[in-house]
């Protein structure tokens, strides 16, 4: 039992109790000018003996409005319709019952103003009673709590979730802020207020308000606008050196779920201002309910998101392999948590093992397969050709050899931007990756498909992550050449394309995303140093420090052969394969194996006789 809970329920109860009985004595005295003396006596006796009769059906009315289990700290226009209603009826049901008791005496018990007046005092002690409390903690926000103290926010957008975000922060004990202005483009809201804070203008003004206001925090509540708004927002706000939060997005609304607790950090993700790709789950991840689902490097950044978006459609088993053991177990137990139906089964092994894959794929029979296990760091690799020559090429063509051997109904490969033109042996291995996809969709009954896209955004490897380490030791920011551009995508967008990628594979495609426009990374970490409430060049410096081992300036997503084909979903598209002699290409790959496992200090020769397009680079 809350104890709290029924004492505060006890509390107003008493309180009913004594407001009804001045309530009656009041409204009975407002009939005869608020002189007691002059209430004749009949009235006064029958407003004693039915005091408790009032008592008894305010009670009664109000429990069944929820007028003792609302939470009145956070009373809105809601519980506001309630109380008007509980007193109206209140009023109403009193004054029957006082007709239905006295009936037989003559005249009237109590004038008919009486029952009027009842109602009205009643709705005042009521209101006074349930609000009294907001009010002493808005005079107290107002007038007793040191306002310097206390941060200072703008808040951008004037809609419904502004306004319920201003309540939020107003009413909260938790929270230490002053809200000293909102921001808005509706010009017909330029002057107005709501819950009395001013509405300055347009965006234009976010700068000049800053400044001014002292502004330290800037939220924005537009949980509707899109990437290209926010981005335009975001553009000016980064400009201030205030800390940036927004609500991530429609749903909030929705569910009714605005508050500090659900504003997130503005990141580079909300600079980029891209829509992100829409894709239908729910009609796409048909076909993976009811099948066995294997995925490779299950474990991470990419393969991770897949488990989870394949878990949520029923899959009949989901196979988890990693030769990491520490990311399988993280994945296992948020699977386990949030899935607890699912038939998860979780094996740490090396796609480099062929017995261990054959024995893998006989046991378990998958239906569809996500080969995501892939050495993708390119300076690692640079360092390590040979692995990068044994875990990609060879783990790859060993798991499509299992998949053939079970019969796998459809194998779907994550590639890299980096396969096309390949400067650096991570590209050039997944170039032969995607060979060996379309060799073998020509010789299996399997659908084999790749899936091409550029770098993803929180990855393990990424950017990001890296530059907001650096910022937090104080710099330097590290870039490796001032023109350096990249493709950039969001994991959930890298997964939803990977998996329609199963839904449209009829076998041997190269599926590519229109990723928009490319981005130069020296905009990103400004970008970053700016949203982190520094300034480039002076809080935090930026330093060059050339481009690395196999690392080109910009980034391609076809080569000039391949032409495009479109899909249904127009921000997809498909590279059309280029022929190669595959006869001669199994050969290589042959050699290929017996060769690499001698360690030799010239693979890059022998992959670039089997990827002519690939520029082996000077160290």
């Amino acid at each position: 039992m809350d104890i709290k809970l029924w004492t505060r329920r006890l509390f107003l109860i008493c309180y009913d109790i004594a407001a009804v009985g001045l309530t009656c004595m009041i409204a009975l005295s407002a009939r005869f000018d608020f002189r007691w003396s002059q209430v004749p006596d009949n009235y006064s006796q029958v407003l004693w003996q039915s005091i408790i009769i009032s008592e008894i059906i305010t009670i009664v009315v109000f429990g069944l409005l929820h007028l003792y289990s609302s939470l009145w700290s956070y009373a809105s226009t809601t519980e506001l319709l309630y109380v008007v209603s509980a007193c109206i009826i209140d009023g109403i049901v009193n004054m029957f019952c006082i007709l239905a008791v006295y009936r037989n005496r003559e005249g009237l018990p109590l004038p008919r103003s009486y029952f009027l007046l009842y109602g009205m005092f009643l709705l005042a002690f009521t209101l006074f009673g349930r609000y009294f409390y907001r009010l002493v903690r808005i005079v107290r926000g107002h007038v007793f709590i040191d306002r310097a103290k206390r941060k200072r926010i703008l808040i951008v957008g004037a809609g419904e979730a502004g306004s319920a975000l201003i309540k939020e922060i107003t009413n909260s004990k938790e929270v230490s802020m002053c809200i000293v202005g909102i921001v808005d483009d509706d010009p017909s809201k330029k002057g107005t207020y709501i819950h009395g804070v001013r509405v300055l203008g347009n965006r234009d003004c976010i700068l000049e308000a800053c400044e001014e206001l002292t502004v330290q925090e800037i939220m924005i509540a537009l949980p509707s606008a899109s990437a290209q708004e926010i981005k335009g927002i975001v553009d000016i706000c980064k400009e201030t050196g205030c800390e940036l939060r927004r609500l991530p997005g429609m749903y909030q609304m929705i569910n009714g779920e605005i508050s500090v607790s659900k504003l997130k950090e503005v990141d580079v993700n909300d600079l980029l201002g891209r829509e992100p790709v829409e894709v239908d789950l729910d009609s796409i991840l048909g076909y993976v309910s009811g099948k066995v689902v294997l995925v490779t490097g299950g474990g991470g950044s990419i393969g991770s998101e897949v488990c989870r978006q394949v878990a949520g459609h029923k899959p009949e088993r989901l196979i988890i392999v990693d030769i990491y053991e520490n990311n399988a177990y993280d994945v296992q137990q948020e699977l386990k948590t949030k899935y607890p139906w699912l038939d998860l089964v979780v094996l740490v092994a090396s796609v480099r093992n062929t017995k261990r894959m054959d024995d893998i794929f006989a046991r378990y029979q998958p239906d569809i397969v996500y080969h995501a296990a892939a050495h993708k760091h390119v300076p690692l690799m640079e360092e390590s050709p040979n692995e990068a020559v044994k875990n990609n090429v060879l783990g790859t063509w060993k798991v499509v050899l299992a998949s053939d051997r079970a019969h796998v109904k459809k194998f779907v490969m994550i590639s890299t931007d980096k396969a096309v033109n390949p400067t650096n042996i991570m590209g050039a291995t997944k170039r032969i990756c995607e060979m060996i996809i379309q060799t073998y969709n020509r010789r299996s009954e399997t659908e084999f498909v790749a899936v091409r896209f550029g770098n993803v955004l929180g990855s393990n490897g990424s950017v990001i992550p890296l530059f907001k380490k650096q910022i937090e030791a104080g710099g330097p920011v590290t870039v490796t050449h001032p023109d350096i551009i990249r493709y950039f995508m969001t994991i959930p967008e890298a997964v939803s394309l990977v998996l329609q990628a199963g839904a449209f594979a009829k076998g041997g495609e190269i599926f590519v995303l229109d990723m928009g426009e490319p981005v130069k990374i020296l905009d990103l970490a400004n970008n970053l140093i700016l949203l982190s409430g520094h300034k480039p060049g002076e809080d935090i410096r930026i330093e060059f420090t050339g481009l690395r081992p196999g690392e080109k300036l910009y980034e391609e997503m076809l080569m000039d052969e391949e032409g495009m084909q479109d899909t249904k979903n127009h921000m997809i598209h498909i590279g059309r394969p280029i022929e190669f002699d595959e006869e001669k290409f199994l050969q290589d790959l042959e050699d290929l194996k017996e060769y690499v496992v001698n360690e030799p200090d010239d693979i890059r020769v022998w992959v670039q006789r089997i990827v002519p397009t690939y520029s082996i680079q000077k160290n």
